[in-house]
């Protein structure tokens, strides 16, 4: 036990250093008067009641959590069909089709999202495409469609591969003996597989809800700043504005709805296994 505790000392020194000081004080500011600091400290709630007395900013909260929606039922629809296709695949197989997903993700993510500016621009190669097959001269770019498609596109990978994972780990014997039974294909899934994937589900929606709630680049390239999220204030508090009491403010009301939202989730897993926690 003392081995274990002097091999993990520096994991606890990172975690202070790294997460709970950078949060602890974020909390503090987000509680102190403008232009305070940590030795005249003064608390305060203003910051937060600013935030739920302003429709404005109740409305970006809002539409932050309902693109985050969005981009977690699409990555869903899509990853779910996609991963059950690569694990029923063979294995060599199953290796190519998840090196091609993973392939993307190796180029830093600002990158990927910089792509998407001249595929989605006036006269670029998706609307070349629309206005080839007759449906016009669309506007693309900084749109709300614009900032979902840029989300799923970058968030979708984690969703295969959490389902993936989940399905590849599966007994088949279980299937087998479904079909002995007389189960069609169609019950079969519906009654075995995916209850038995509902796991890698769970942590594919968490994988891609997080930081689809909280994203700040992806809506400010492809929405032109005219789509205004969440993360985008956060960062506008921070860096152009200058008021850190009320962005750490905002921050820590995500934080709280973030871990809100991980207890539910955790909460349907377990309830998912059985109601026995592990």
């Amino acid at each position: 036990m003392k081995k274990f505790s002097q091999l993990a000392l520096p994991y606890i020194v990172w975690a202070v250093l790294m997460l709970v000081l950078p949060m602890g004080l974020i909390a503090v500011y987000s509680v102190m008067k403008q232009g305070n600091s940590i030795v005249t400290f003064s608390f305060t709630l203003e910051h937060y009641v600013k935030f739920f007395t302003d429709p404005d900013f109740l409305l970006i909260l809002w539409r932050s959590l309902l693109i985050a929606i969005k981009t977690t039922i699409i990555c869903l629809l899509i990853g779910y069909p996609v991963a059950y296709f690569i694990a029923r695949s063979k294995e060599k197989i199953q290796n190519i089709l998840i090196l091609c997903i993973t392939i993307p993700m190796w180029i830093n993510m600002l990158v990927r999202t910089y792509a998407w500016i001249g595929l989605l621009s006036e006269g670029g190669f998706i609307q070349q495409i629309l206005s080839f097959i007759g449906l016009g001269d669309k506007e693309l770019l900084y749109t709300e469609g614009a900032v979902l498609l840029g989300m799923v596109y970058n968030f979708l990978p984690f969703m295969i591969l959490q389902i993936q994972t989940s399905l590849s780990k599966m007994d088949n014997s279980l299937l087998e003996a479904s079909s002995d039974l007389g189960a069609t294909p169609v019950q079969t899934f519906r009654r075995v597989t995916l209850p038995l994937s509902i796991p890698g589900v769970i942590n594919g929606i968490t994988l891609v809800f997080l930081p689809a709630v909280s994203s700040f680049f992806i809506p400010k390239l492809l929405g032109g700043g005219q789509y205004f999220l969440i993360g985008n204030l956060i960062e506008n508090q921070f860096i152009t504005v200058g008021e850190w009491n009320f962005g750490s403010a905002i921050s820590m009301i995500m934080a709280v709805i973030m871990m809100l939202l991980m207890m539910a989730v955790r909460k349907v897993e377990i309830h998912n296994q059985g109601g026995k926690e592990v």
